[in-house]
């Protein structure tokens, strides 16, 4: 495996939030319980809130191992996926992996927060020390809109397991709001949105906003003022702007082969020179040089967006 592209782990990155991030992801692409219009990893080609064996335990446990052995331990493993990752149904068994191996590495969960209602779900994440789940409506229209959720997802039940997680939770719970001004920043949807928080009683509350291409087109971010009028119309001590990354101030190529380090993070989400500069620890005259290559090999190919010339995987 040592000069094989990882097929579940990549990064490690540096995280807005995590440090030095070691990734994991549980489903294949794009299997999640919404489709919201703003996902950077691409619209959701299926939607299920079925768990599932996507992916045999053993594999993720021999990719797990392999790292684990031949890498220095990163600041944090990062369970995520190319879609929702508590839709894989051994997710319990890949924490209990984990800590029994490197017990000494925080896990933290990145996930929609959409199957909080069922109890199984819940138990099985209880062994995480950080978990960020995502709230970005607080009515059942705007949810629709914004999130576009599977038919059989009841916007109640999803509301209630946050709550109920937020009592059983005993780490760190960080909410993720992704603002998309003209879908859910007007006076009620935050109002109703401030009434939701105060009942899941999360550790700390996180603004966030569009920064790569979503899935609909003439979506916008919202500007650093509007964050900020959000963050003052709450008024709540633990609400926090995610900014953008800080650049690494010690630069180290965390990974020596920068090609399959490149595939591994664009097959997941877009990325500009300076993202993958930034995320691989590797200098941009190296990162050039890959990038040229891979698309010569007709594997990459570039698209011009707003803030720059995007990298993603070819016919995605």
């Amino acid at each position: 495996m040592s000069n094989s592209m990882y097929k579940y782990l990549f990064g490690p990155i540096p995280s807005r939030r995590l440090g030095m991030s070691l990734g994991l992801d549980l489903v294949p692409k794009k299997v999640c319980s919404i489709d919201c219009v703003y996902c950077e990893v691409g619209k959701t080609t299926e939607l299920s809130i079925n768990r599932e064996d996507y992916i045999k335990l053993e594999d993720i446990k021999a990719e797990l191992t392999h790292y684990f052995e031949n890498n220095p331990s990163p600041d944090y493993v990062t369970i995520t996926a190319s879609g929702e990752p508590t839709l894989n149904i051994h997710l319990n068994e890949i924490l209990e992996f984990i800590k029994e191996n490197k017990n000494g590495i925080p896990v933290a969960l990145i996930t929609n927060g959409t199957l909080l209602y069922d109890p199984k779900v819940r138990e099985a994440i209880m062994l995480t020390d950080l978990v960020l789940p995502s709230l970005d409506a607080a009515t059942e229209k705007v949810f629709r809109k914004i999130n576009r959720p599977h038919k059989d997802l009841d916007f109640g039940n999803y509301i209630q397991g946050l709550i109920d997680f937020g009592k059983e939770y005993k780490g760190k719970m960080w909410l993720e709001v992704f603002i998309l001004p003209g879908y859910n920043d007007s006076e009620h949807e935050l109002a109703e949105l401030k009434k939701l928080i105060l009942k899941i009683q999360p550790t700390s509350v996180q603004i966030n906003t569009l920064d790569r291409p979503g899935t609909v087109p003439n979506l916008r971010g919202a500007t650093s003022e509007e964050l900020e009028k959000v963050k003052d119309f709450w008024q709540m001590d633990n609400v926090e702007i995610i900014a953008k990354p800080k650049k690494n101030k010690i630069v180290q190529s965390y990974r020596k082969d920068t090609d399959s380090a490149i595939l591994e993070t664009v097959v997941r989400r877009p990325c500009t020179v300076e993202d993958l500069t930034e995320m691989l620890g590797t200098p941009a005259c190296e990162i050039q040089a890959s990038l040229q290559k891979l698309e010569a090999e007709g594997k990459i190919e570039k698209m011009e967006q707003e803030r720059g010339s995007f990298y993603q995987i070819k016919g995605r």
